[in-house]
């Protein structure tokens, strides 16, 4: 069975200033299926520029980035879309849910895209908010529904195409800490019970303890190694 993810080499710079800023200075990673991954490491380390590579989300970048088997180092911006509609799942800090459509309906919509049929659509849409607790929400907007809500709604909404990889930035870092540990623990259940893989950045070590496995960005390469055994951010 191929790796979910494999990197080899990253590299990514800006020019800033006239000055040269190496943000990734040779990733390496690999992920297998079902593997849940944190990703350490204080603001302004890279923790979102390399989920930008792995999730697709924007060229420039060197090395290898290799996706589901597929080689996506040095594909056009049509099949990058592509790749993330069939591979990848996304949660946000901020849920960046459509305001116009309900819950049910801003989880219904990415399945549409992807041409589920729309009965199909509506029952894992039902299934994933209800096992998120949203029972009672389906026909709430977002403006209606409080922080913790609404980012359970994006859970459901980056889980609803059973995707290989799930990639979440912070995706607590906005709710208070219990909040954030009852999210969590549900993004973590239902990513585990479907198979799906994750990539998860948080700056939080008490949060990354709950996964498989911990990788840190310093200074543009990734260390591994057990929580406790990072030296202190």
């Amino acid at each position: 069975m191929n790796d979910v993810v494999r990197l080899s080499g990253l590299t990514r710079s800006f020019e800033q200033g006239g000055v040269r800023i190496d943000v990734l200075r040779g990733v390496d990673l690999t992920i297998r299926p079902g593997e849940i991954v944190a990703l350490l490491g204080p603001s302004g380390s890279g923790k979102s520029t390399l989920l930008q590579a792995v999730g697709l989300l924007e060229g420039g970048f060197g090395g290898q980035i290799v996706i589901a088997g597929k080689d996506a180092s040095n594909i056009d911006a049509a099949q990058r879309t592509t790749m993330r509609r069939e591979h990848l799942g996304f949660v946000y800090q901020f849920h960046h849910l459509l305001p116009d459509f309900s819950a049910l309906e801003n989880v219904v919509l990415p399945q549409l895209v992807r041409g589920t049929d729309r009965s199909e659509c509506d029952k894992r849409a039902r299934e994933l908010l209800v096992a998120l607790g949203l029972e009672h929400r389906l026909d709430h907007r977002p403006s209606q529904l409080s922080g913790g809500e609404q980012q359970r709604v994006a859970v459901a909404r980056a889980l609803a195409n059973r995707p290989e990889l799930v990639l979440a930035d912070e995706p607590t870092g906005n709710l208070d800490e219990a909040t954030a540990d009852r999210v969590l623990a549900q993004f973590l259940e239902l990513v585990r019970g479907q198979g799906s893989a994750a990539l998860v950045a948080t700056h939080n070590e008490r949060l990354a303890m709950r996964m498989d496995r911990f990788v840190r960005l310093h200074d543009g390469v990734l260390e591994e190694g057990s929580v406790g055994g990072f030296p202190p951010m």
